[in-house]
């Protein structure tokens, strides 16, 4: 379920919720609906909306600290290419042909994650097809150094490779952590509490 399908869910129960407090404002006997009864359900509001606040709270500050997480992977592994390219660069003519796989792996991953067409899968998710990062290391192994400064270098963009390697992993691992179902619903649950309540001590 994406999140626009949520957000209407979401949107409908809430103001369902609203319809549905102004029926019953119709519908209950006038005793419950006096002065200490509607100081009694503006008090249960007002906890409700404390405890939706507080919750809705830590979802943004949460929200807001894996996108930190994912941008600063993202800037780290685009650094970490182009330190590997200039490596490969000073290693010599013998890795041309891993420059110019290095090149195209980068283009196609730019255009997984963010497609030109709208209706294609793009995000992180697209990343999970990619094994071209296996296909680099397998070009590494097959250089053979000539002297101490190509072994070198080529130990490091062994290390380079595995470490982009590693940042793509912990990237498809960081986009599986969603919000639980459970929770989700609970959240609507209590916003569509709150919202009967305004709908069932407001006037129409």
């Amino acid at each position: 379920m994406n999140s626009s399908t949520i957000g209407f869910i979401s949107a409908g129960c809430i103001f369902g919720g609203v319809l549905l407090g102004m029926l019953l404002q119709k519908v209950l006997p006038e005793h419950h609906l006096d002065t200490p009864s509607k100081d009694t359900v503006k008090v249960g509001a007002g906890m409700l909306a404390t405890l939706t606040a507080l919750v809705l709270g830590l979802l943004v500050s949460s929200a807001k600290s894996s996108f930190d997480a994912m941008n600063a992977g993202i800037a780290q592994t685009g650094a970490k290419i182009i330190l590997f390219d200039h490596i490969l660069a000073d290693y010599g003519p013998e890795t041309k042909e891993v420059r110019e796989q290095l090149r195209h792996t980068v283009a196609s991953v730019i255009e997984r994650i963010w497609p030109e067409q709208k209706g294609a899968v793009g995000g992180l998710r697209a990343l999970e097809s990619v094994d071209a990062a296996e296909t680099l290391q397998a070009k590494l192994r097959e250089l053979t150094p000539k002297n101490d400064l190509q072994k070198s270098l080529l130990a490091q963009a062994s290390q380079i490779s595995s470490d982009m390697l590693q940042a793509r992993l912990l990237l498809m691992e960081g986009q599986q952590n969603t919000l639980p179902s459970s929770f989700l619903v609970l959240l609507i649950f209590w916003l569509t509490g709150l919202f009967i309540s305004f709908g069932l001590v407001c006037p129409a």
